[in-house]
């Protein structure tokens, strides 16, 4: 039996970071070799040396929402709420807090000028016309292990430089460490890159709390990959060229179009035993303990050896989570 208590590890609070690095590339790097077992540091702006001609770099291009809204009750208390999606016209899906709020109640925001009614349990309503006036209400969904306000600064660091997709309510942080200019070197060098678009949910978030990681579930998040990418994905399988996920998120949804899915929702939850079936290298942060993120990368290279890594990145003082540095698993 896997048990969740396997996947578990000790993080001093001060490594958790609270914020983004000026320059996105100066991020550290901690290639993980599985073949030889090796663990080298380096700098994200060194990840070029890693990759060869005719790799396929695999993108995740959703774009985060600001959806995270702060209103107040007409009797002035604090209320907050985070947009989960749009349930139906100007209606969306939500968490809310506090949990006392009660169907039918008015939240105010932008100081008086929106009003919205809870209309259902988890369920809020606005008299807007456009879904966009809506989030212009919002900010950036910082993960609630930033301790702190989400500022303007992040509508720019909390997105990759290759978003285009609205619909996530947190970003794949293992792509928010490239830069246009990174990109373009890696594309001299031969390296193909292909897009995918998987909207991460609040199930990122979500804590397993079964015993036996077979009787977890996680939470379906809809994805799709579009033609073009899909035929670079078969050439390159073809070839025996190496396919590297950007992020859990590519990988969860490279790995369900192996299985025979390219759009719809996908639950896949990988663990160790897992048999990876297109995915050979991934680039990926550093995860919190007990998340299905951490066993992910225990599938792809062994519980001993990517708890080792993390030992050492913790010894070397390596910044963990979203705004944290990255790790590669070749």
């Amino acid at each position: 039996m896997l048990r969740l208590t396997d996947f578990d590890y000790n993080l001093p609070k001060e490594l958790i970071a609270q914020h983004p690095l000026k320059k996105r590339e100066d991020a550290r790097l901690l290639v993980v070799d599985r073949k030889l077992g090796s663990l080298t540091h380096c700098f994200f702006r060194d990840i070029i040396d890693y990759f060869g001609e005719d790799d396929l770099l695999v993108l995740n291009d959703t774009r985060v929402l600001p959806s995270r809204l702060v209103g107040r009750r007409a009797s002035g208390g604090k209320v907050e709420v985070l947009l989960l999606k749009e349930a139906s016209r100007m209606v969306f899906q939500a968490y809310i807090r506090p949990a006392r709020v009660k169907v039918g109640e008015k939240i105010i925001f932008a100081s008086g000028k929106v009003e919205a009614t809870l209309s259902a349990r988890n369920l809020i309503s606005f008299d807007l016309a456009k879904k966009s006036e809506v989030y212009k209400l919002g900010v950036m969904p910082l993960p609630p292990y930033i301790k702190r306000d989400a500022r303007r600064s992040d509508d720019l660091y909390y997105q990759t430089v290759y978003a285009r997709k609205e619909g996530a309510i947190a970003a794949p942080t293992a792509g928010l460490h490239f830069t246009k200019r990174i990109l373009r070197t890696i594309r001299a060098k031969g390296v193909k890159t292909a897009y995918l678009t998987l909207h991460v949910g609040p199930g990122t978030f979500k804590p397993v709390r079964s015993l036996d990681l077979r009787e977890h579930k996680i939470d379906a998040e809809q994805f799709f990959i579009p033609a073009e990418s899909r035929r670079m994905l078969r050439k390159a399988k073809e070839h025996k060229s190496r396919i590297i996920a950007t992020g859990t998120t590519s990988c969860r949804a490279l790995e369900s179009f192996a299985a025979g899915k390219f759009r719809g929702y996908t639950d896949l939850f990988i663990y160790p035993g897992y048999d990876f079936r297109i995915v050979d290298c991934l680039l990926t942060n550093f995860h919190l303990p007990r998340t299905t993120l951490f066993m992910l990368v225990c599938a792809l290279a062994g519980e001993k050896l990517i708890k080792k890594a993390y030992q050492e990145a913790i010894e070397k003082k390596y910044r963990f989570y979203s705004y944290g540095d990255a790790m590669l698993i070749l």
